[in-house]
């Protein structure tokens, strides 16, 4: 992207991904970074702003990780939240201490001082979300306290003048009920930033890089019928024409129905070149055997790659003069969660590899293309109805890469397959007829093939496999929690389940939010 970025530096906060999500929802192009990135390589980005999280250390501890004072004194506007408050209080001067006041949840902060760059057009006293121990006892020189609380005497702190601003909670949880408000006036008047970062602009950016990236040659999008893919393939479209083609590879692991779908109505929406290679037994076969869930992406991003590489060669094959244009670029509908979970965003930790990211042969042949790269889910969609994607397609709820593949808690075979297709297709059908499509993020249908449970059905004893419902509530993925289906729906689930799946007696809810699970199970 071109547009100057807010970094967010990450101290080891739970919510860094939420802050940096909370300023695209101010129309501003946001950036995580690691807290030991120095300061030079920070400024070297060209940053519009700097906002700095929080963390569960104490900036006074052994090893603690430290702000640089250069970040503060380079003239970027900066923002400190939670421990990115303390750090900047302790880097300023100022002092920090166990007060044996901790803060823990909904608090009430008290605005004071007067006039306020943070809080104009709030109410005096707010309901605000705190997490701390230590607390800044003694605001640095030049800086005026604009809000306390019972446990922190300074807990926002802000200088108009050096453009340097924080608070002691956290303004990005929806629990801080004005911190949306604070975070925008920081963006807007604290930093004078205008929000231009919109679908339209986007958009024009995204399809000018791809021009660029791409050139002359041919490209070949993996399209797999979901948000993401299908996205990809409508801007790539846009940018290079009939140098796409689509890559619909069927196998074996994808939900009853979808198949028919991905090559009628994506095609007829869109008129690409769509080529279908039908690969189910190669696929199935390469995971027999296959119990550990890193292990299965890895075949699954694997066998990908190697059926693309022949589908280009049939390209190259099919298409007269195709040598003085050969393929060399694939193109992925890489998201940023896809990035941050995989170990891929600058300090982030390796969460599980998706299949396009972390999960891709060393020996890769494409170029890779990842329009997508950056944005969140919500921003794909504004990028898809932007480009005039159906809503029909941008509206679906997501469906992993390697599919059912990943549903699978255990070896994937044929016969659980089928016995996943099955369930899923009876949770998909009540969910829709009870009109809870737009409530729900997603609901994974997980088999569990390796564990059985005892029942009884038809006056018999049984043993079969459970199934699990997780339906879960999110914006982008990033956090989410799970969706209060009513009782009366998941009963109807469960009875249509066990009556029509003959191989599950048992069906059970996840009710996991996220952190600390995932949204998949594997």
């Amino acid at each position: 992207m071109t547009a100057r970025p807010v970094l967010v530096v990450d101290f080891g906060a739970q919510y860094a991904q939420l802050i940096a999500r909370r300023v695209r929802e101010a129309k501003e192009f946001s950036e995580v970074v690691p807290h030991t990135m120095s300061a030079a390589d920070m400024l070297a980005k060209d940053p519009a702003a700097i906002i700095l999280s929080g963390g569960p250390a104490s900036v006074y501890a052994s090893g603690a990780p430290a702000l640089d004072p250069a970040l503060l004194e380079a003239g970027v506007p900066v923002f400190g939240m939670c421990y990115g408050f303390q750090a900047m209080a302790q880097a300023l001067g100022g002092k920090v201490e166990r007060t044996g006041l901790s803060e823990y949840g909904s608090t009430q902060a008290t605005l004071i001082g007067g006039s306020s760059t943070l809080f104009r057009g709030q109410p005096r006293e707010q309901s605000v979300w705190m997490s701390h121990a230590d607390a800044v006892t003694d605001a640095p020189s030049g800086m005026k306290v604009t809000a306390s609380t019972g446990g922190a005497t300074v807990a926002a702190f802000e200088d108009d003048e050096r453009r340097l601003y924080g608070v002691q909670w956290h303004p990005e949880v929806v629990h801080s009920t004005f911190g949306q408000r604070v975070l925008e006036n920081f963006l807007r008047h604290g930093a004078g930033l205008t929000g231009e970062w919109t679908a339209a602009n986007v958009v024009e950016e995204l399809v000018q890089g791809v021009r660029e990236q791409v050139g002359e040659s041919r490209v070949l999008c993996a399209l797999s019928g979901g948000v993401d893919s299908s996205v990809a393939a409508a801007l790539v479209q846009q940018a290079v024409g009939d140098q796409l083609t689509c890559v619909f590879v069927d196998h074996g692991l994808l939900r009853q129905g979808e198949a028919t779908q991905v090559e009628q109505d994506f095609v007829a929406a869109t008129g690409v070149d769509l080529v279908v290679v039908e690969a189910r037994d190669r696929f199935v076969g390469a995971l027999a055997g296959v119990s550990d869930p890193e292990e299965k992406r890895k075949i699954i991003g694997r066998e990908f790659i190697r059926v693309f590489e022949q589908a280009a060669r049939d390209i190259v094959g099919a298409h007269e003069g195709a040598d003085d244009h050969p393929v060399e670029f694939l193109v992925q509908g890489t998201l940023y969660p896809d990035v941050v979970e995989s170990g891929g965003g600058e300090g982030a930790a390796n969460i599980k590899s998706h299949h396009n990211v972390g999960g891709l042969p060393d020996d890769l042949q494409f170029k890779l293309v990842e329009p997508l790269r950056l944005l969140f889910k919500d921003e794909v969609r504004a990028v898809g109805r932007e480009l005039g994607v159906p809503e029909g397609i941008v509206a679906r709820q997501p469906f992993p890469g390697p599919g059912l593949g990943i549903r699978i808690v255990g070896e994937v075979t044929p016969e659980r397959l089928a016995i996943l297709r099955a369930a899923d297709r009876i949770v998909r059908h009540e969910l829709t007829a009870a009109g809870l499509d737009e409530t729900i993020w997603q609901c994974p249908v997980v088999l569990l093939g390796d564990v059985r449970s005892v029942g009884v059905q038809g006056d018999g004893r049984t043993y079969g496999h459970p199934i699990v419902l997780r339906p879960v509530s999110s914006e982008d993925a990033m956090t989410a929690d799970w969706t209060r289906v009513p009782y009366d729906v998941l009963a109807k689930i469960s009875n249509r389940i066990t009556n029509e799946v003959p191989e599950v007696n048992r069906v059970v809810l996840d009710v996991t939010s996220k952190p600390p699970g995932t949204i998949e199970w594997e």
